[in-house]
């Protein structure tokens, strides 16, 4: 982490790159980048070559037995008060008609990363932002069919989806609270509308803000090691839920769910690697889940994890 506080202070534009366990990061100045595209708001460095249309010919998801297997140990756990939200993940073995980095550039979404050809993710969902001395965050939790009837009425009035929404909102808060001070929800439950492959959805987010010390630059490192890994894709209690996680899902992360982030010399951007696609020996893996509480369908939840295989085109 003391490469992002070194490059910050010093006004350096740069890439970092974390994963879930915060055990490898990688933090490079703009000129050093080598086969590595990304795109935040505002920023790319590549340019776009001609469209192509790639598909997911074949998926090969986590068997539903094995699925409930995970799932039923996790309500165990909510059950017994050791955790109150838990996302859970599993890796996807697929097939694609083209190669990652033609999927890199044929996706659409706010935050793109290719990365040396390992794996690329294609995020809608910021994880901070800061300008001048704001510290924002904004989770992303609840999505339904844009064309179903009254649709941001329906997820809006979901009580489950509620329930999770409120407590990923409330501890990004504590988070936040944790490096900044004058923490706020600015907004509460907005509604987005956002591409999934041919669907339109809704998606629900909220906006926290804080306020960050004059010298957040040199102790930028200090702030994402406190922050990471990111709430949104892990769960609360987060420590807990963490020691569950690893139990539940019985599978290495890796950068899935860590984050990427650009500092352009003054202003950060970042994002929580979700919609992700990695190279294995074995071909690729999109990893993907969702979040359970102690009100969540087993078959539901399963649809779900399916269902986020997808490429936004």
């Amino acid at each position: 982490m003391d490469r992002l506080s070194y490059y910050a202070a010093r006004r350096i534009p740069f890439l970092f790159v974390i994963d879930y366990t915060k055990r490898h990061i990688f933090a490079e100045p703009l000129e050093k980048l080598r086969n590595i595209h990304f795109k935040v708001p505002g920023f790319r460095n590549y340019s776009l070559p001609p469209k192509i249309y790639p598909k997911i010919v074949e998926k090969n998801p986590i068997s539903f037995v094995n699925y409930k297997k995970a799932f039923d140990y996790v309500q165990h756990e909510i059950r017994a008060g050791n955790t109150y939200l838990l996302n859970l993940t599993f890796p996807t073995p697929i097939r694609t008609t083209h190669n990652l980095e033609e999927i890199f550039f044929a996706v659409q979404a706010k935050f793109k990363l290719y990365f040396q050809g390992r794996f690329i993710c294609f995020s809608p969902e910021r994880f901070v932002r800061i300008a001048g001395d704001t510290i924002a965050t904004y989770p992303m939790k609840g999505t339904i069919d844009a064309t179903l009837p009254n649709a941001k009425e329906r997820i809006l009035a979901d009580a489950k989806e509620m329930a999770e929404h409120v407590m990923v909102v409330d501890l990004l808060r504590n988070d936040l609270s944790m490096v900044a001070s004058h923490v706020r929800v600015q907004r509460f439950r907005y509604v987005d509308r956002i591409r999934a492959g041919t669907k339109e959805l809704l998606q629900v987010s909220s906006e926290i803000t804080g306020k960050l010390p004059d010298n957040w630059r040199s102790r930028l490192g200090e702030i994402f090691d406190a922050l990471l890994p990111a709430g949104s894709v892990t769960g609360a209690p987060k420590s807990s839920t963490c020691r569950i996680i690893e139990k539940a899902e019985g599978y290495e992360r890796g950068f899935y769910t860590g984050v990427f982030g650009y500092f352009d010399g003054v202003h950060l951007d970042s994002a929580v690697m979700i919609r992700y696609i990695e190279r294995t020996p074995q071909g690729l893996v999109y990893k993907s889940g969702g979040g359970i509480t102690i009100d969540s369908d087993a078959r539901s939840e399963y649809r779900e994890l399916i269902d986020k295989i997808y490429l936004p085109l």
